[in-house]
């Protein structure tokens, strides 16, 4: 037969129990507080700075950049002409 649980329920803990229930919360909350102390550590150190540019990476940059400009400076005469013989055609049919 269960025995049934209320307010003159007796609950008897040894003393080994009621240490090693203490010693498990209090290391839960030391462990807390280390996290937050790292934490906070972490957040104080500072950001490693950038990594150096070579010249020679440099150069290549602006190689590919000045490359992209003068290749899209040929495009937009190409469309210029273009469009000027879109319009001839148009004055042509009216």
């Amino acid at each position: 037969m269960a025995q049934e649980i209320g307010e003159k329920t007796q609950v008897t803990l040894d003393l080994k129990t009621i240490g090693i229930a203490v010693a498990g919360i209090g290391s839960l909350i030391g462990m807390w507080f280390a996290l937050q102390a790292d934490i906070a550590l972490a957040k104080e150190l500072p950001v490693p700075p950038d990594p150096e540019i070579t010249r020679m990476e440099f150069d290549m940059k602006d190689q590919l950049v000045r490359q992209t400009i003068m290749t899209t400076q040929e495009d937009v005469i190409e469309i210029k002409e273009d469009l000027k013989n879109i319009e001839r055609k148009i004055d042509e049919l009216k």
